[in-house]
């Protein structure tokens, strides 16, 4: 069992993103109001909560959204889980489709600390059943 603790979301693709009270998702599409979503397999990224805390620990200023992240969440190792795995949070089902991506083109909390987490600690989901998130809800590996 894991906990939300942000949900953030951005209108343009390749920036930080912004917290919200709560975020609502609809099926096969992502996060409505952000960027990425659409049909196809990277509508929402989670990143672990103590991942960043840990680059935060390197000194870094970065917080929730930084990293384009619109899920952070406490409590799972989101890249050694298997694709495929399905989270459940209150009505919403979300389906592991990517653990890291590529980085072309740097970010800007690469240019500023020379390192940037999501390429190799951030997944991405599709959206299985929609609903609403926000932070402190419990979310949790579904069987």
């Amino acid at each position: 069992m894991g906990v939300v603790k942000a949900v953030c979301t951005s209108n343009i693709k390749g920036i930080q993103k912004t917290e919200q009270d709560a975020i609502e998702l609809k099926s096969d599409w992502g996060i409505e109001g952000d960027a990425h979503g659409g049909p196809w397999h990277r509508q929402v990224s989670l990143l672990s909560s103590e991942q960043v805390e840990a680059f935060k620990a390197r000194g870094a200023d970065v917080g929730h959204g930084s990293f384009g992240e619109n899920i952070v969440v406490e409590g799972f190792d989101l890249k050694s889980l298997p694709i495929g795995t399905r989270f459940a949070c209150g009505d919403v089902v979300l389906e592991l489709t990517q653990i890291g991506k590529q980085c072309h083109a740097h970010c800007a909390i690469y240019h500023q600390v020379g390192d940037c987490i999501m390429p190799r600690e951030g997944v991405f989901c599709k959206v299985i059943e929609g609903g609403t998130i926000a932070p402190g809800d419990a979310i949790e590996i579904a069987q």
